[in-house]
Order: structure tokens, then sequence, then C-alpha cells
């Protein structure tokens, strides 16, 4: 396993399934909700200070959870988004349906 961040400890993300945990990678989670506010046409800058919002929230409610599921960023990430952009959210929340 990875040492992390140094000033952030080792997150645990259980995965689906019986594919293995991996450290939590906030990386992953600000293109995900990037790509999600480009493919709305969200102007780039504005899509990028969403993602970067969204990213640090998710990151803070971590912090005290030494495991989470891929479900809970998921939900949680929604939950932000949901109050900074509603279209992206709904997008984020329902990408498996659309696709």
């Amino acid at each position: 396993m990875s040492e992390g961040h140094p000033n952030r400890p080792i997150i645990d993300v259980v995965k689906r399934g019986k594919r293995p945990s991996e450290e939590f990678d906030p990386t992953k989670l600000h293109h995900s909700i990037l790509a999600t506010c480009l493919s709305i046409r969200t102007p780039e800058g504005q899509a990028d200070d969403i993602a970067k919002s969204v990213t640090l929230g998710v990151m803070s409610w971590c912090e005290t959870r030494p495991e989470i599921t891929t479900n809970d960023i998921r939900h949680r990430a929604a939950q932000l988004l949901q109050k900074l952009h509603t279209d992206a959210a709904f997008v984020y929340q329902h990408h498996k349906t659309i696709m």
C-alpha cells in the first residue's frame, strides 16, 4: 500500500464485488466530476471550480472514516454537487442508466 499524502490519513475504498480495495484517490474523483460538468457544456473554469469544491468536500467527509465504499463516495459527491449544479448532479447520479 502506498504512503498516501503526508497530511492525510490513508482511507481504503472498498470496491464492488470481489475487486480488491484501494487507497482513496481524490484526483480520480476530481476528474469524474469535471468530466460530468463538461459533458453538459459547463464552461471549463466553472467545471474545474465545481470539481475542486466537491472533491474537497468529499475529502473532508472522508477524514474520520478509515474505510469507505465507492457508493459512499458517489453518494456524498452527488449531495455536494447538487448544491452547486443540479443538472450535473443528475447526470453524475444516473451515469450508468444514461450511458
